[in-house]
């Protein structure tokens, strides 16, 4: 410990612990965005291009790529809540609304109208997008990125929250010794 003392004590101790108690903490942020940016390149990307698609045979493919995903992962059934279950937290009621709506692409006949499929194509968009304040994004449970494992991510991040508060004290208490 002698490279970390200083004449004024142990302050680079202090210092060092407040670092490594703030490790879970960006750990557990930098894994969250990983995960976030992993589902929408493997499920998300795809929902988002199967609503935005306008024709049927540039739809389905896109819908099954992302069902495929969620099937492989058993994203299929559950809640990605934590202390309580709420609607928009169904994975299972989401996931059927996605396969109904692939049962309906495959449905449609090859000779439908024009009307008929722009019909379908426009349901699956409302189906797949919600309007919110900054425009339309894909729906998807919140916290669907980290599912099946929501809670152990929610007590990884409490945790880490609180001994990154702690390292911000003792940050500060290194930096007045």
């Amino acid at each position: 410990m002698r490279i970390l003392r200083n004449q004024r004590g142990f302050s680079g101790t202090v210092f060092l612990l407040a670092i490594l108690l703030s490790l879970p903490f960006l750990l557990w942020s930098g894994n969250r965005i990983y995960k976030g940016i992993m589902f929408n390149k493997e499920a998300g990307g795809y929902l988002k291009r199967a609503a935005d698609a306008n024709i049927v045979s540039l739809t389905k493919p896109e819908l099954e790529i992302a069902i495929a995903y969620l099937e492989e992962h058993k994203m299929t059934k559950g809640y990605t809540s934590v202390l309580y279950n709420t609607p928009d937290e169904d994975i299972g009621f989401w996931y059927t609304n996605l396969k109904s709506s692939l049962e309906e692409l495959r449905n449609l006949p090859e000779n439908a109208t024009s009307l008929e499929k722009s019909n379908v194509l426009m349901k699956l968009r409302e189906t797949l997008l919600d309007k919110t304040d900054k425009g339309e994004s894909i729906t998807v449970p919140d916290g669907i990125s980290v599912f099946p494992h929501n809670v152990a991510y929610a007590w990884w991040g409490w945790l880490g929250l609180l001994l990154f508060l702690a390292s911000i004290v003792l940050f500060f208490v290194s930096l007045a010794q």
